[in-house]
């Protein structure tokens, strides 16, 4: 568990997820499904798909959770980023944070520790995928190493437009 004290905020300790998040990390879900193209799906998670795919998390110990006056303020995973065994060490992450909470540093905290358990874990490379208008998100990652390696022009759709798809890497070992 690492604790840090994020800009403006209380005191935010990251800790792997537990079952009992699978609610709070639903709703950080559904909130950026509705609000943002950081999913690319307008399809909100039903509970039971969100208890199926945290615990797929929890069993490869992929899924951590960030805690910020008493709530879980964001959360982070990552999992295989293709499933021929092939990919087997590269994996892919996602951070999201609680809607009000973001530019405190929760993200970047996640991300951190996100990296130092698939290194830990014994991956190789961890890619991320995200929209191209996601500036933020490209900064954050950019700050942690992970280099621009392409763009896929107009690979989805949300919000009745076309998205772009920047894909970025670190290596791990």
């Amino acid at each position: 568990m690492a604790s840090i004290y994020a800009r403006g905020a209380a005191a935010v300790t990251v800790r792997p997820a537990r079952p009992d998040d699978v609610e709070a990390v639903r709703e950080i879900r559904n909130d950026a499904i509705a609000h943002s193209t950081a999913l690319w799906t307008e399809t909100p998670q039903p509970p039971a798909q969100a208890v199926t795919w945290l615990a797929a998390h929890l069993a490869r110990g992929s899924a951590f959770v960030a805690e910020a006056d008493g709530e879980v303020a964001g959360f982070a995973v990552y999992g295989p980023w293709r499933e021929l065994d092939g990919y087997r060490y590269t994996v892919e992450n996602s951070v999201y944070v609680r809607a009000g909470r973001h530019g405190l540093g929760i993200g970047s905290v996640l991300l951190a520790t996100l990296i130092a358990a698939a290194r830990e874990g014994g991956h190789h490379v961890m890619i991320a995928g995200i929209e191209a208008g996601n500036a933020a998100s490209i900064r954050l990652h950019g700050r942690f190493g992970f280099q621009h390696v392409g763009t896929v022009p107009e690979v989805g759709t949300k919000f009745g437009r076309w998205l772009d798809l920047t894909l970025m890497r670190l290596p791990l070992t």
